[in-house]
């Protein structure tokens, strides 16, 4: 199955849960492949483009959020976009190592080849407890019930 565009739900939502894996690898010069060589970005509020300026970035990011899990589910999507719900864990590194959930939006445009060309984010963090957790050790992050309270 191609997941370069035009997307059907079907291909939408398998290109969203490839993301999530390999992002979720926490490997930058592997994910800053999946984006094309002139890729812009809007991160919160860092601009980016191009591999180098993303692969200093998602370095920089998993310095700081430590034990990153992180679940993608398809928002909406047309011929070469899609939209993202996301949900992520870390322990952050720059704040006595306090676990926090980032929750947020991200709109994505693809080229012809599949790569993507075109990456906005915004997101939120929250402090959460140990017991507010859902994306525990060894957990799957596809199976984790998340209340309507939180989409």
């Amino acid at each position: 199955m191609s997941l370069a565009p035009p997307f059907t739900a079907e291909t939408a939502n398998a290109k969203v849960k490839k993301a999530q894996d390999l992002w979720n690898t926490q490997d930058p010069a592997r994910v800053k492949l999946a984006y094309t060589e002139d890729s812009i970005w809007r991160n919160r509020s860092s601009f980016l483009r191009g591999h180098q300026e993303i692969e200093a970035f998602l370095t920089a990011k998993w310095q700081k959020e430590k034990n990153y899990k992180l679940r993608k589910e398809l928002f909406a999507f047309t011929d070469n976009k899609i939209a993202v719900q996301f949900w992520y864990e870390y322990q952050d590194s720059h704040d006595e190592m306090k676990w926090k959930r980032c929750y947020g939006l991200e709109d994505w445009t693809y080229a012809e080849d599949g790569r993507m060309r075109k990456r906005q984010m915004s997101g939120n963090d929250v402090e959460i407890s140990e017991e507010q957790r859902w994306f525990k050790d060894g957990v799957d992050v596809n199976a984790v019930h998340i209340g309507e309270e939180h989409w």
